[in-house]
C-alpha cells in the first residue's frame, strides 16, 4: 500500500512539473521557416516600394537570419525565391514587434522550361492559378502567342522549333500577375 502511494505521489509530481511549463507561448513563424543559401529574398512596404532585396548568404531559418523589428511600424510582403517557387508573406510591425501574417502567405509555382532538341517544354504547377501566357520570341521578333485557360493542378505545353533556324530565343510566361523569362539558343 505504501508503495502504491508512493507512485501516485511521484506521478502527481511529475504531472505538475510538466504543466507549468506547458504555459509557454508559441511564436508565430513564417511558412518558409527554412531558406537556403542562394535563395534570393525581397521585401517591400505596402505603397509598393522595395525596402531590401538581396541574396541569402546562410541555410537556416528566414526569423533568425533577418532581423525584421529594425523596420519602421506597418505590414511589409516578404518574397523568398526559390528555385521552382516563391513564397509571399505578410508581416506586420508594431513596437519592433514582428507577427508575420500566416493567413496571408502564399506559395507561387514557377514554370519550368526546358529545351530537348528542337522542344521547348513549359511545365507549370497551377494550384493558385490555372492561366497562364506564353510568348516566343525569335531574336526580338514575336513568333507564337498562346494564353492558357485550363482546368487541372499542372500546365503543360510542347512547342516544336525549327531546328534549322539557329539562333537566341526567349519564352515569356505571364502568371499570377507575374512575369517569368527565359533566354535559351537553338
Amino acid at each position: 500500500m505504501k508503495t502504491l502511494f508512493k507512485h501516485i505521489l511521484v506521478l502527481a509530481v511529475l504531472l505538475g512539473t510538466c504543466t507549468s511549463y506547458a504555459n509557454a507561448t508559441l511564436e508565430v513563424l513564417p511558412t518558409f521557416n527554412s531558406v537556403k543559401k542562394g535563395n534570393s529574398i525581397s521585401v517591400t512596404d505596402a505603397v509598393g516600394e522595395v525596402i531590401f532585396s538581396g541574396l541569402i548568404n546562410y541555410d537556416g531559418n528566414i526569423s533568425r537570419l533577418y532581423d525584421f523589428s529594425q523596420l519602421k511600424d506597418g505590414i511589409y510582403t516578404i518574397e523568398v525565391e526559390k528555385s521552382f517557387e516563391i513564397e509571399v508573406s505578410i508581416v506586420e510591425i508594431k513596437n519592433h514587434n514582428v507577427n508575420f501574417l500566416n493567413q496571408r502567405s502564399e506559395k507561387i509555382y514557377k514554370p519550368v522550361f526546358r529545351l530537348e532538341k528542337d522542344r521547348l517544354i513549359i511545365t507549370k504547377l497551377a494550384l493558385n492559378n490555372p492561366s497562364m501566357g506564353v510568348e516566343i520570341y525569335y531574336g526580338d521578333e514575336l513568333i507564337h502567342t498562346e494564353s492558357i485557360n485550363e482546368s487541372g493542378d499542372i500546365l503543360n505545353r510542347i512547342y516544336k522549333l525549327d531546328h534549322s533556324i539557329k539562333g537566341d530565343y526567349t519564352a515569356v510566361v505571364t502568371s499570377n500577375d507575374r512575369v517569368f523569362v527565359q533566354n535559351f539558343s537553338l
